[in-house]
């Protein structure tokens, strides 16, 4: 029996198809979920980072995000999980599943990088955008929610999109904390078999496939975005 006769047979004969789907599926929920949580949190941090600095507390702020920018951005993204799973949610007593810590690992690490890429895209909207807005009679919360954020938002989209990708790949670790992934899946059938190279050659072409699908999505996004610029 060939390699790739043995891993039809223990994709297909014997269901490891199935474990195949849950990681897919994990994968799926913790890159998209975790993004949407960096997205959210990002805007946040970013706009901290850009208030007028009027006050004390807006300088203690800006210096906490600095804080919690450097820490996420500068600490391994496995180090970051392993933390969550074995030391802060068991130490405050929190019970959730793995797949949720990974979530909110992952989240709140993208939210570090997400941050500076939004800050980036409001530096770079025209200061005179921010003036109309003033000179309409809103305030700067509103100012910012309605006028800057859109357009930031929409400049760097590219730049969210290769933060996904990035963030698609690295689910890979999330097997540290027991979490069926993608690359467990298909690291269980090798094992099995101890038949390596068509299972790894395989998980190779599942994630190179996801990204290629994840760009074709950003380049669609893009080209809509532009369209409606058009009119």
């Amino acid at each position: 029996m060939n390699a790739f006769e043995i891993f039809y047979r223990q994709l297909i004969e014997l269901e490891g198809y199935r474990k195949v789907l849950e990681g897919l599926k994990n994968t799926a929920f913790i890159a998209v979920f975790g993004l949407l949580i960096g997205m959210v949190m990002g805007c946040i941090l970013a706009t901290c980072k850009i208030l007028p600095r009027t006050n004390r507390l807006i300088k203690i702020l800006s210096g906490v995000v600095d804080v919690y920018v450097a820490i996420f951005r500068g600490t391994p993204m496995v180090v970051q999980l392993l933390l969550i799973h074995f030391v802060i949610f068991p130490a405050i007593g929190v019970d959730i599943s793995a797949v949720t810590e990974a979530i909110l690992a992952f989240g709140l690490n993208s939210a570090a990088y997400v941050s500076e890429i939004v800050r980036g895209g409001i530096l770079s909207i025209d200061i005179g955008q921010t003036e109309a807005g003033r000179a309409l009679g809103l305030n700067y919360r509103i100012t910012m929610i309605k006028i800057i954020l859109p357009q930031a938002i929409k400049n760097v989209i590219p730049t969210l999109g290769n933060e996904f990708i990035a963030l698609l790949k690295e689910t890979s670790v999330v097997s540290f904390i027991a979490v069926v992934d993608i690359t467990k899946a298909f690291q269980n059938i090798a094992n099995s078999t101890y038949e390596y190279i068509v299972p790894y050659i395989m998980l190779a072409l599942v994630y190179l496939v996801l990204v290629l699908a994840v760009t074709g999505i950003i380049k669609l996004i893009e080209r809509r975005l532009r369209a409606s610029d058009k009119r």
